[in-house]
């Protein structure tokens, strides 16, 4: 091994991508635009409100009181809808969700339970919804939700099942929060997947591989050049990506040794995997197209974007046999959870994947066949 050619192929390799400054742009660029648009997304999360279209055909004050509560509620922002017109035809013209339509006869019935004590005195309200819509089932659950509660202080009688809830974590975590993790390991499984096929296919059919092996490098100065050189450009990238999570988001994540570490594991198994497929693929394009077929299906079930928990069971199953769930879960536990028993076993786990394609790499890294 020898440093001086493993240094002197690095300062080359950085300095190509430098000079091609459209794709160092969108290498660093995409990764960030994730994060700005689902980040924007979910940023208020918790305080999302629902418009909400409502019809009052009694237009008393007790009906226009509930409306308020509704209001009030802070789930909701209202839109009166005129009470001549069909509601029906209001939600198709109108291109809205949902219309909860309050009865005539609301005020009476209402007087008649709580000041007359008529238990049988009810009202129906009607809920006038478009089932394509993929918030209108989220509505009607809030809708029905503070119905209920209204109910139970009609009745008088406090509730026999409470509910409370106590979080694992000392700090209460945003969604932002999680995801940026997911979005780092994905981000760097990206760049050494992609750019070790890219570059390695290039010189291949250019047969400058096959000139290396009369030159002072060997496979192996070559090999941990193109690492370091991956390694760079997923700092690079992770360090772009977090100071726009910091800045735009004020996010709070712990920033340690494992960061770098998943990083390094994340580079070494797929600059492995990249190598693997530019020995067997024959040209550049079908590469490329080998190297998407393992990366797309690889970021949206190893749980980058969402919890696998949200898949049918044996997608689940096939998320824990792939290599970017186990730098996804131990990211999240160093940089979320502060779990370093977590972030010890899944970078156990990820060690051994990246250290035998790695090995494997090497071995189908020939100089002689031009690679």
């Amino acid at each position: 091994m020898n440093l001086h050619v493993i240094g002197a192929n690095l300062v080359v390799k950085l300095m190509s991508v430098y000079r091609e400054k459209t794709a160092m742009f969108f290498t660093i660029a995409f990764p960030i635009i994730l994060i700005l648009v689902f980040g924007t997304i979910f940023m208020s999360q918790d305080n999302v409100s629902f418009h909400l279209c409502v019809q009052d055909l009694d237009q008393t004050n007790l009906s226009a009181q509930s409306i308020k509560t509704l209001e009030l509620d802070g789930k909701f922002k209202m839109t009166k809808v005129d009470p001549a017109i069909s509601a029906a035809q209001y939600v198709r013209e109108s291109k809205v969700d949902l219309v909860l339509v309050i009865p005539k006869g609301y005020e009476r019935s209402l007087l008649q339970r709580t000041m007359l004590g008529d238990p049988n005195a009810s009202v129906t309200i009607t809920y006038i919804y478009d089932p394509s819509s993929s918030s209108v089932l989220t509505k009607m659950q809030i809708l029905n939700a503070v119905i209920a509660g209204i109910n139970q202080k009609m009745s008088g009688t406090p509730p026999f099942i409470r509910s409370a809830k106590t979080s694992i974590l000392t700090k209460k975590y945003r969604f932002i929060e999680f995801f940026i993790p997911g979005i780092i390991a994905m981000a760097v499984m990206t760049l050494s997947l992609f750019g070790t096929v890219n570059l390695n296919t290039e010189l291949r059919q250019k047969g400058i591989i096959r000139k290396l092996s009369t030159t002072p490098i060997t496979r192996t100065d070559w090999i941990l050049s193109d690492i370091l050189y991956q390694f760079i450009l997923a700092v690079i990238s992770t360090i772009a990506m977090l100071v726009v999570s910091y800045a735009v988001f004020n996010v709070s994540l712990h920033i340690n040794a494992w960061l770098f570490a998943f990083i390094l594991l994340d580079v070494f198994a797929f600059v492995g995997i990249g190598m693997i497929l530019t020995r067997f693929a024959k040209e550049a394009q079908s590469a490329a197209a080998a190297a998407n077929a393992i990366s797309f299906p690889m970021m949206f079930l190893s749980g980058s974007f969402f919890p696998i928990e949200l898949m049918p069971g044996f997608l689940q199953t096939i998320a824990r046999i792939l290599p970017l769930y186990y730098v996804n879960e131990g990211l999240r536990a160093a940089m979320v959870f502060e779990d370093n028993m977590a972030a010890l076993r899944d970078s156990a786990v990820i060690g051994f994947f990246a250290a035998v394609v790695f090995i494997l790499g090497i071995m189908a890294t020939k100089w002689e066949e031009g690679q």
